[in-house]
């Protein structure tokens, strides 16, 4: 942990009441360390395989256009690239979220030791939430710089934009699912079926891959209720111009943000009681 120095009269515990987020998120960095090679890897190679797999191997098996821009059809492999950088901050949120949470309460009960300090319940959420966050940041920024490399996006300047949409897609889906961990008391094969039948279904039916409109009717519901369908097509939107109605773009973000804030207030309430219990 940093040092900081007190001013005269001030309680010892000040800068941590202060800055307790900050400090929690320092300490989840530093131990991100002990896997940072795991970090390094997907998050370089994850990208570069996709793109490789589906720009120079699918896409050479395609002959009629997927999507289209306002100067046209355009290449499959800018179509599923705003889908798997989206799909790739979930996928973090999905391993940050789940296990680390059940770590912290139930397995090393780390948690229960910050808790001791003048660090808040929400001051400890929020400072895994600023980890993740940067963990989020560098894996959609290598999927970006991979993807315009590639040749992948619509507009070069996207590459500013489109990270910060994937984070938006990985907190919709994240912070709802560390809500749900916090609240758990026995790993019996919960997070596997959130992988399984919550998180494999959502990456296979949400249009990553093909349109939505060409699933069946009755599958389109997974992808309305889907935060992956929703950033990923903020990002088409972004990246190559598909074009969507106002309306349904409002929708998009507002299902995001409304996910995000849902999330982040049931993420409080479950490490509050949890903790002040």
């Amino acid at each position: 942990m940093s040092t900081t120095t007190l001013p005269d009269g001030a309680a010892p515990e000040a800068p941590v009441r202060r800055l307790g987020a900050w400090y929690v998120a320092e300490y989840r960095l530093r131990a991100m360390k002990a896997y940072g090679w795991t970090i390094v890897v997907g998050g370089l190679g994850s990208p570069l395989l996709y793109l490789l797999g589906l720009g120079m191997g699918l896409a050479t098996f395609i002959e009629t256009p997927v999507a289209s821009g306002p100067h046209g059809p355009v290449d499959y492999v800018v179509f599923v690239a705003p889908a798997l950088l989206v799909t790739a901050a979930i996928s973090v949120a999905t391993e940050e979220f789940t296990y680390v949470i059940m770590e912290g309460f139930r397995w090393r009960k780390l948690f229960w030791g910050v808790n001791a300090t003048p660090v808040e319940p929400s001051q400890l959420a929020g400072g895994i939430v600023i980890a993740v966050l940067v963990r989020m940041l560098f894996t959609t920024v290598a999927y970006a710089v991979l993807a315009l490399a590639f040749g992948a996006l619509g507009h070069p300047w996207t590459v500013l934009v489109l990270p910060f949409v994937g984070i938006l897609g990985g907190l919709a889906f994240g912070l709802p699912l560390m809500a749900y961990s916090a609240g758990l008391t026995e790993d019996k094969g919960q997070f596997a079926i959130v992988q399984r039948f919550i998180f494999t279904p959502m990456f296979l039916f949400s249009g990553t891959f093909y349109p939505l409109s060409t699933l069946p009717g009755w599958l389109h519901w997974i992808g309305w209720v889907s935060p992956l369908w929703h950033a990923t097509q903020l990002g088409r939107v972004i990246s190559y111009g598909e074009s969507e109605p106002g309306w349904l773009i409002t929708v998009h973000v507002v299902v995001l943000v409304g996910l995000i804030i849902g999330g982040w207030l049931g993420v409080r309430r479950r490490f509050t009681r949890r903790l002040r219990a």
